[in-house]
């Protein structure tokens, strides 16, 4: 599937500055859940108090997820295991997106096949739509999302509706899901089967396209909305896409080391280590030149590219000849993050191939 592109009203595609605190001078966050406000079964430092001051200063929430299987009160009962404040009227879910997506193309009751879980069924039964499992009842339009009970048999079900002339819909791409075992079947490989077997691509909803974020938008309310994520291709792709700056965060799957190293699809807008970056001001890069060397300073770090290597200023190169992860602290990752993406739009104006050398960076907590 074509996979979207940044919006005309898109933030720039480099790191900006808030004198305020982000909380103060965005009205509503658009919240990823695991690996931003929890890590599976794990807590998320700094989370809950963050969110729940952000919420206290005024900053409207909405709890955006690419996780079908879950119904929003079930969400809401995850937050509260992690001291999060948060109501079912707040959670928006790729299984919610899928179902608004299908009110566009066909009837309103219409009967849908849920190839998934609960999640699906409760998003499209608040929409209007009936619900089966079976493709003898002649369902018009098919949503598959992710759930452990999709099977063999529900799958089939699924191709002989769309062999039969149903819509499919996905509530997202996801090729893998993160488990404590490591990385299994996400939505988008069970996906691929059915399209493997009914020769038809879907329509998507869910990150990283944009639809997500301005459906939730709209739920929400709010006119200067934020996203918040871990993972660059699919959190960032989406809000930059949808033209939303985004706060990217050191909790999930996306290290440091891939965002000083993102494409400018993926760039987020603010840095942090964690969702203190929602409370706090953010110090403006400002670029700086000396003895015809351009730096980028934020707050007291400077940083710039010579050569195909990074380099802070009173630091030095940012090498690990030994492979070990180079410790360096918020500023100075934000610096190093606005100097690599600068270096990198100018190789690519002038159509050079160059690449830059990166550790691996540990970003030493403020």
């Amino acid at each position: 599937m074509t996979m979207p592109q940044a919006s005309d009203t898109a933030a720039p595609a480099t790191l900006l500055g808030s004198e305020q605190p982000l909380c103060a001078a965005y009205d509503v966050a658009l919240l990823d859940l695991d690996g931003v406000c929890f890590a599976g079964q794990a807590r998320v430092p700094h989370a809950a108090d963050n969110v729940n001051a952000a919420r206290k200063a005024g900053m409207h929430l909405s709890f955006v997820t690419n996780n079908a299987s879950r119904a929003p009160q079930t969400v809401v009962d995850k937050l509260a295991d992690n001291d999060i404040i948060a109501e079912a009227s707040e959670v928006f879910s790729a299984a919610m997106d899928a179902a608004a997506m299908l009110t566009e193309h066909v009837e309103p009751g219409s009967m849908v096949l849920v190839v998934g879980g609960d999640g699906v069924r409760q998003a499209l039964l608040d929409e209007g739509f009936q619900v089966t499992s079976s493709a003898q009842d002649a369902p018009v339009a098919v949503v598959q999302g992710w759930d452990p009970a999709v099977d063999w048999a529900l799958l089939s079900e699924g191709v002989y509706a769309i062999n039969a002339g149903a819509l499919h819909v996905a509530t997202n791409l996801d090729a893998t899901l993160p488990t404590e075992r490591g990385f299994a079947l996400g939505n988008g490989s069970l996906v691929a089967a059915i399209v493997h077997a009914s020769g038809k691509e879907p329509l998507a909803g869910g990150k990283p396209f944009p639809g997500i974020y301005t459906r939730a938008l709209k739920r929400a309310g709010g006119t200067r909305p934020l996203a918040v994520g871990d993972r660059l291709n699919t959190d960032h792709v989406g809000a930059r896409a949808a033209g939303i700056p985004g706060l990217h965060v050191l909790t999930g799957v996306s290290d440091a080391r891939d965002v000083i190293c993102a494409p400018a699809t993926e760039r987020p807008s603010f840095l942090h280590t964690d969702l203190r970056g929602l409370t706090e001001p953010h110090p403006e890069p400002v670029r700086v030149e000396v003895d015809g060397q351009v730096w980028w300073r934020v707050g007291n770090r400077s940083a710039r590219v010579l050569g195909s290597r990074l380099e802070l200023q009173d630091f030095g190169a940012v090498t690990s000849p030994d492979g070990s992860a180079v410790r360096i602290d918020l500023d100075s990752y934000r610096a190093l993050a606005v100097a690599a993406w600068d270096w990198a739009d100018a190789q690519d104006r002038q159509g050079e191939a160059a690449t830059l050398e990166v550790p691996e960076i540990e970003v030493i907590e403020p």
